[in-house]
């Protein structure tokens, strides 16, 4: 009856309920919401042809790309004559459009589905996804350059992945002041009492404290010898993201220590690096690892470490004998609240702390991480963030 109502003379409510009643016995979950869609989709699409009925109803009624087949029965089913479904698929009706994505090449055709309705799964196990028409899933191109090393990356691709280490939680820390609320596990007497003054002295709402929770120090003390030439620039990213993100003291040293806290605020990451890179004036020169540690701690910044997150990035070559470093990360040790040394050299197979300097700082860290990729760096980051629970031991 392709020139008039399908339903006419019929009552559109009684036929929805008994549809959703035999799709419920094929296993097609159906509830009241759906029969009222189907009904008000009824109302505003009349079935005019069989082929808006179809569409009205699954619409309504289907929910999971699972359910398509028992759909197809229990629809076919009412009808004496049931055409292909290729038929049932045609264009859709005057004056309305359905959204549909090009059907990959060997796949049976769409029709002009509302929604991607995968094809049926009939291949081998071993089949690719490309062989059975699905998309395959790729990371981005940020996310693949990300895993590259520094020294395969330009300057662009060093700055666009530099941006992204600004995204990160930073840890916070307990505080003792205290913050009243209906949240909290204590009871804060006094304003409990000062309240009920209203209700007659009886304290009908408790009112509940909890401690105030700061942002965590940070320090970050970077590497721009001549060994760590190759990651130098990507560090600088790194400091500038602690020091517009985090608020923390970010410092670079070779041979001398140089504080690039002030630097690396500016708004323009290329502006912040290029000054960070003319105010170090021993990059790329030898490295004194305890020295710049030992003029940190004497110097009016000493006490920005005191229970901060200490944060050492470096190879470990050092020029100072390793008796020294372990002396003054001792006396760091007592004052942070955690040492991470992130070496580029971890992420290698293979890799043990042999060098001097770095097996004499390892008993002093609570973690040695690699940070040879973007990608690792934004893993230090991440274990940074989780740096929030005193009672252990490492973060």
């Amino acid at each position: 009856m392709p020139g008039g109502d399908l339903l006419r003379g019929a009552d559109r409510a009684a036929f929805a309920v008994g549809l959703a009643d035999r799709l419920r016995r094929a296993g097609v979950p159906c509830g009241l919401t759906d029969v009222e869609d189907f009904v008000r989709a009824l109302g505003v699409c009349p079935p005019l042809s069989r082929d808006r009925l179809y569409w009205a109803a699954r619409v309504s009624l289907v929910r999971r790309q699972a359910d398509l087949a028992a759909f197809e029965g229990v629809f076919a089913g009412i009808f004496d004559e049931t055409p292909a479904v290729s038929e049932r698929r045609g264009p859709a009706p005057r004056g309305e459009s359905f959204v549909s994505l090009p059907a990959a090449e060997g796949a049976p055709d769409q029709g002009g589905l509302p929604w991607a309705t995968l094809p049926p799964v009939v291949a081998d196990a071993e089949e690719s996804a490309a062989d059975r028409g699905v998309p395959e899933r790729r990371p981005s191109a940020l996310a693949a350059l990300a895993e590259l090393p520094f020294e395969d990356l330009d300057a662009a691709q060093v700055a666009a992945l530099g941006e992204r280490l600004r995204a990160v939680d930073w840890p916070t820390r307990r505080t003792r002041r205290q913050q009243t609320g209906s949240a909290g596990r204590r009871i804060a007497v006094r304003p409990t009492l000062t309240r009920a003054r209203r209700t007659g002295w009886e304290p009908v709402a408790l009112v509940r404290s909890r401690p105030v929770r700061r942002p965590r120090r940070v320090v970050l003390l970077c590497d721009v010898s001549q060994s760590m030439q190759a990651q130098a620039t990507a560090y600088l990213h790194l400091m500038r993201a602690f020091a517009t993100v985090a608020d923390a003291e970010v410092f670079a040293f070779a041979t001398t220590l140089t504080r690039l806290t002030v630097v690396l605020r500016h708004t323009s990451a290329a502006t912040a690096v290029a000054r960070a890179g003319d105010l170090v004036t021993d990059r790329f020169g030898g490295t004194r690892i305890a020295t710049n540690l030992r003029a940190l701690l004497a110097s009016h910044h000493g006490n920005t470490v005191r229970g901060a997150i200490v944060v050492i990035g470096s190879d470990g070559w050092d020029s100072d004998p390793p008796a020294d470093l372990a002396a003054v990360l001792a006396r760091l040790r007592r004052r942070a609240y955690r040492i991470i040394w992130m070496n580029p050299r971890a992420g290698v197979p293979g890799f043990a702390p042999q060098v001097g300097a770095m097996a004499a700082a390892l008993p002093f860290c609570d973690r040695l991480l690699p940070a040879g990729t973007f990608a690792d760096l934004t893993g230090v980051a991440a274990e940074i963030a989780a740096c929030v629970r005193p009672a252990t031991r490492g973060c």
